[in-house]
């Protein structure tokens, strides 16, 4: 994504320019033919009010757009008022306190490198260019997230705009349903956050990653291996496996073993990912790196250019999942053998979540989490490739325990992103905050 340039303005769907400002809100370069009636560019929280009490002045439905990195473009809808709030991207850090308030358009790189000349850290998103707002929302899977939690766990209160176009701060003790609503119901979610107040961290003094590359005939092997050690693997470590057409250092089809590592030093950081080179497999890789520093700005930009180039054409979808790994792995063959050209790639991510969280709207997880990312370049590409990652990931939804809201794709496939009983509650809270539906909800699939 670009950061958004000049003072926001307002167009309407006759003015000069409004499909290519209304597009260039979206990560993805699929156009999904779906345009909103008015665009309000906000450049702050009285900009936000203005344009919600419009919206309910002349009958508007309204969406979202915080940085534009939903896949399934879910903030471009027919009719209403898209309301972009990526100009909101201020960074106001108190060291001694150790808390932030941040807006919804801050760029999560932008708060790390931030946070780093602190020594402070916030489980901020792994791409870039991923902005707070959608990211914190839906429950945010960050840096360092299997120890310190889901990013919304660390959001102190929130300050948002509801549908009558007023604001209110939530917290635990003030509006605390809104609070319980705005950790997790992500695209869901029936207000505009103008803030967010987080709770911040001491930063790891040790940051670093080993990769280990496999051909692609090793797949059933080397996902065996990861499925059966991933409970005991130290929740310091994000263990991870990438099946890709093009792996790192050898260019051919097959599986990266990923393993960042944040730790207190480098002998706890060297005995967490030791499981690496003990392995079984080991002697099959094509390629064993040494755990080497690199800081999670590196990290995140790396993986952005090689996996998540921006105005990609995008069809994406994902699975939580406690299952066997002889019941994942005929699934998983059939993501590889069939995986669009790259970039496109699966991921597959040891989870294992064992705290307790707080009691908030996410509460759908499991101890593994896959998603298939197809992408492409070509608009005519569209029709070939734009429901593979739907098909392959149905095909697996007898597996699955149900789908987080980072990846989802509701547009396409409706699947199960909360607990029944969370889901319940929150439509009662959306009912008393938002009577007369004012903000779209999650898209349905046709």
């Amino acid at each position: 994504m670009k950061r958004p340039r000049g003072k926001g303005v307002t167009m309407r769907r006759r003015d000069k320019g409004f499909d290519s400002a209304v597009l260039s809100t979206s990560f993805s370069g699929r156009d999904p033919g779906r345009r909103p009636d008015v665009y309000i560019q906000a450049n702050n929280a009285c900009d936000v009010v203005a344009a919600v009490k419009l919206a309910r002045e002349q009958g508007h439905k309204i969406s979202l757009c915080s940085g534009g990195h939903s896949w399934a473009q879910n903030h471009l809808r027919d009719g209403g008022l898209l309301l972009d709030l990526s100009r909101l991207d201020t960074i106001e850090i108190d060291a001694d306190a150790r808390t932030a308030r941040v807006g919804p358009g801050c760029w999560s790189v932008d708060l790390d490198r931030a946070l780093k000349k602190r020594g402070l850290f916030f489980p901020v998103a792994h791409a870039p260019d991923v902005c707070l707002g959608g990211f914190l929302l839906q429950g945010g899977f960050g840096w360092n997230s299997r120890a310190l939690g889901l990013a919304c766990e660390s959001v102190l209160g929130l300050d948002v705009v509801l549908a009558d176009g007023s604001t209110v701060h939530a917290n635990a003790e003030q509006n605390p349903d809104l609070y319980w609503a705005a950790r997790g119901a992500g695209p869901g979610f029936f207000g505009a956050v103008t803030s967010f107040h987080l709770k911040l961290h001491e930063r790891p003094k040790v940051t670093a990653m080993i990769i280990q590359v496999f051909h692609e005939r090793w797949l059933e092997d080397v996902f065996s291996w990861a499925h059966e050690i991933g409970p005991g693997v130290s929740d310091s470590v994000e263990f991870q496996l990438l099946i890709t057409p093009r792996t790192l250092f050898t260019g051919r089809p097959g599986i990266e073993v990923i393993a960042p590592v944040m730790a207190s030093c480098w002998k706890d950081a060297r005995r967490a990912t030791s499981f690496i080179h003990e392995s079984p497999v080991r002697k099959r890789a094509s390629v064993t790196t040494p755990l080497v520093p690199l800081s999670t700005m590196a990290m995140s930009e790396t993986a952005a250019r090689t996996h998540f180039p921006p105005k990609m054409h995008w069809c994406v979808d994902n699975m939580w999942t406690d299952a066997a790994a002889v019941d994942l792995l005929p699934g998983i063959r059939k993501v590889a053998d069939t995986l669009p050209p790259a970039p496109s790639h699966a991921l597959w991510l040891n989870w294992q979540p064992s705290r307790a969280r707080p009691d908030m709207a996410f509460s759908m997880e499991a101890n593994f989490y896959f998603a298939a990312y197809g992408e492409w370049r070509r608009a005519e590409d569209d029709a070939r490739y734009g429901s593979w990652a739907t098909e392959r990931i149905s095909e697996m939804a007898h597996l699955a325990k149900g789908i987080q809201l980072a990846d989802e794709n509701l547009g396409r496939r409706t699947a199960r992103f909360m607990s029944d009983a969370h889901r319940a509650r929150l439509e009662q809270i959306r009912a008393a905050y938002d009577p007369e539906g004012r903000f779209h909800s999650y898209m349905t699939a046709p």
